[in-house]
């Protein structure tokens, strides 16, 4: 992504998509014009090592659609001989964002997406760049630079047909976390609610079919799969390498009849917005920015009190408990921490044998959380359940200053 387009786009022409195929389904396939091979590049990020609206335009002539299911790059997949599994999604929205950062606080720069059907078929594509109203960051990653993106839309101006591509569909994406909860929070700044109720994470997905990979970087997978990548950490062909990447995956867990990594998506109800790390904003909406990594280690201050041992369920918490917490919550995961020690418990970065309490809306994702709280027998509630306990925390035995118990 570190070079420019071919063709310079106008500032407000910077989104493109493929119309909806056409009707016929037999339509013939176009191949794929590939580059000559010349290696899968390495990426240098740790998350990728994942219609209406006047801010779109299409990828390919409208006037040559391809048959029903079928896309100009992408050939349709072939069904399983034995049937497609009756629980899998009945459609999906491969996703890939570049952003100003890692932080909870960088903005979305551009954006695209690949709707799938239910068998893998591409539908139609979109991309768009996004005016993030701050430094960019590190162009020398994603290679969108201030004055590119200066004339872009804003996110709320593309939020609708970002919606319209979402909706109802599965998200997937490659370590699809760091995805969803940079688009749940470019929601939650407009005022509105990120349109997603599951996603797939095409890592979580390689790992459970067990395919011969040296790590677990989008870049081994189009090796693995034979996909040519043209631009790593450009937003639109990353996401096409995600779709052909994803095609294949989901035909193999199909035909294993596997059960699909599915989690449940908590968009963002409450959340706290933070300026850019390294000074204040400008009258234009620019700040001086410092590159940092996201959600860095926050150092919170421990309990000063005893650890009084595990949650009873049906009872109270008490100050003092060792509190850990999981996956996606409504609200924003700083501000739980920031309250919990608030209320006197001490926020654990991890489950040992001393944690008092994992709270996660999705018990039963494979994470390590989980997988370690059932190991020691941790109590497990979701997120409703704890802040509907933190109204009336138990006070501590002994007074501040105690050694903090045994964790």
């Amino acid at each position: 992504m570190l070079e420019d387009r071919a063709t310079p786009l106008s500032p407000r022409q910077v989104a493109r998509q493929q119309p909806l195929p056409g009707a016929d389904p037999v339509a013939p396939q176009p191949a794929l014009p590939l580059p000559p091979p010349t290696g899968p590049a390495e990426s240098a990020d740790p998350a990728r090592t994942a219609e209406p609206g006047s801010a779109g335009r299409e990828t390919a002539d409208a006037g040559t659609a391809p048959g029903a299911g079928q896309h100009p790059g992408i050939p349709p997949p072939a069904a399983p001989a034995d049937g497609w599994p009756a629980d899998y999604p009945e459609a999906y929205a491969v996703v890939d964002v570049e952003t100003t950062g890692l932080r909870s606080d960088d903005r979305i720069v551009s954006a695209a997406v690949y709707r799938l059907d239910a068998h893998g078929a591409v539908q139609d594509s979109w991309y768009t760049l996004v005016n993030p109203q701050r430094d960019p960051g590190p162009v020398w990653i994603h290679g969108l630079t201030r004055e590119m993106l200066a004339g872009a839309p804003l996110f709320p101006e593309i939020a609708e047909e970002f919606t319209a591509r979402l909706e109802g569909r599965v998200l997937v994406a490659h370590n699809a976390v760091f995805d969803w909860m940079m688009i749940a929070r470019e929601y939650a700044r407009a005022g509105l609610t990120a349109p997603v109720r599951r996603r797939l994470c095409t890592i979580a997905l390689a790992r459970q079919l067990r395919l011969p990979l040296p790590n677990a970087r989008l870049a081994s997978l189009a090796a693995h799969f034979g996909v040519a990548q043209r631009k790593a950490h450009d937003a639109e062909d990353d996401a096409r390498v995600l779709a052909e990447i994803f095609r294949p995956s989901l035909r193999q867990a199909a035909e294993a009849g596997a059960r699909l990594p599915l989690l449940a998506c908590q968009p963002l109800t409450e959340w706290a917005e933070q300026a850019p790390a390294g000074g204040t904003r400008s009258p234009g909406g620019h700040g001086a920015y410092q590159w940092r990594t996201w959600r860095p280690n926050r150092r919170l201050p421990a309990s000063p009190y005893p650890n009084p041992g595990r949650y009873v369920r049906g009872g109270r918490l008490k100050q003092g408990m060792r509190v850990a917490f999981s996956g996606d919550t409504s609200v924003d995961r700083s501000l739980l921490e920031d309250r919990a020690v608030e209320a006197g418990l001490h926020v654990a970065g991890s489950v040992s044998r001393y944690t008092s309490l994992l709270v996660t809306n999705d018990p039963g994702a494979p994470t390590g959380k989980v997988t370690r709280a059932a190991a020691h027998g941790t109590p497990v509630i979701d997120e409703a359940a704890f802040l509907h306990l933190m109204r009336d925390v138990e006070p501590a035995d002994a007074l501040p200053g105690g050694d903090g118990g045994a964790g």
